[in-house]
């Protein structure tokens, strides 16, 4: 059976050069008997796939040497409570509520101190992000949290807030390794790996080293970041294959001349899609056009039998995973770095006969 386009939001596609690579590793890893899935991670074979894999995300992200980077388990959603943990030293933080994992964010920071919520986008059904000036955000929080990509709505920030000396914390589940950032405008990165870098179980955590050292006492060992740096992500037994398949993607993405590449490649497969959107007498985008995500394309017939049946052929098609999150509805389509352009453009043209067929 051939390969289907897998539009899923995640866990999602992975570039097929990786996945020919780790198929020739999985029994027998470059010569050490045995799959990575079975060997130790205290072993010097893959103490070197844990720092060769840092070292290109490093040099992917072009991650300043003042920062940690971090491999962990649980999810962005376990972010969710390890952020407010370990960074609020007073109490208080700035929440941007820009979508559904936002808002689950600043209702669990809530836990633990005050929320200030800056902004929402509830009242315009998150079809857009806020923009927020300097001026709105506290100047003694503690941080700030956005989620930069809105995986659910198909919207992404335009902007980079300024917080001026507070952090400024962001998920970047969904938008990481998508294009460049300018990682030195953060105090702290975080991002769910199963969307743009690796099968689900990893998390990744670039965070700044003067933030380290300030968790709480009620704080679990395990979510302590300073206890994680200090054991280079090892504190215990770190997602090993994740971490081993993530390295090949980073090395991938290098190959293809890094991110400012990726970004010229995302950006035109997007271009693809969101121009017969706009031009289409059936099918609508649902994101307000100078905030459209890149990685994840919401769209409506505007008639839900119609949508659910546009998914059903699709699927017969070979396109899948294109049903909207169940708390929008409609259609999503998200191209991930893995989605070739191919796929794309037989998304499009069966999307011109399916609106063909039911004009």
């Amino acid at each position: 059976m051939s390969r289907i386009y897998n539009f899923s939001a995640g866990p999602s596609m992975l570039p097929e050069a990786v996945l020919k690579i780790a198929a020739a590793d999985m029994l027998d890893y470059r010569g050490s008997g045995m799959s990575v899935m079975e060997m130790s991670h205290r072993s010097p074979v893959y103490d070197k796939i844990i720092k060769d894999a840092e070292a290109s995300l490093r040099k992917l992200m072009n991650i300043p040497d003042n920062y940690k980077v971090l491999f962990l388990q649980g999810g962005a959603t376990l972010q969710f409570s390890a952020v407010p943990l370990n960074l609020m030293k007073t109490g208080k933080a700035d929440y941007i509520v820009s979508g559904q994992f936002s808002g689950k964010a600043a209702k669990e920071a809530e836990r633990y101190g005050t929320v200030n919520v800056v902004a929402s986008g509830k009242d315009v059904n998150f079809v857009s992000v806020p923009v927020v000036p300097k001026e709105a955000f506290s100047e003694d929080a503690d941080y700030v949290h956005i989620c930069y990509n809105n995986t659910i709505y198909g919207t992404t920030f335009n902007y980079i807030p300024d917080t001026g000396d507070v952090p400024l914390v962001a998920d970047m589940s969904s938008y990481i390794l998508s294009a460049p950032v300018d990682v030195s405008r953060f105090g702290m990165i975080y991002a769910g790996a199963q969307k743009n870098m690796a099968p689900a179980g990893l998390t990744v955590v670039i965070v700044r080293e003067d933030l380290l050292g300030f968790a709480r006492q009620d704080c679990p060992v395990y979510m302590d970041y300073k206890v994680q740096a200090d054991n280079g992500s090892m504190y215990n037994t770190p997602p090993c294959y994740p971490i081993y398949i993530a390295g090949l993607v980073y090395d991938h993405l290098l190959n293809l001349g890094g991110l400012e590449a990726m970004q010229k490649i995302n950006e035109k497969k997007a271009a693809v899609l969101y121009d017969f959107l706009d031009s289409s007498s059936l099918f609508k985008p649902t994101a307000v056009k100078e905030f459209r995500s890149l990685m994840n394309v919401c769209f409506v017939t505007g008639d839900a039998e119609l949508d659910k049946q546009f998914c059903a052929e699709a699927a017969e098609a070979g396109f899948v995973n294109l049903k909207g999150h169940r708390s929008v509805g409609g259609m999503r389509a998200s191209i991930y770095n893995a989605m070739p352009a191919e796929g794309v453009d037989k998304l499009v043209e069966f999307m011109e006969n399916f609106e063909r067929a039911h004009k």
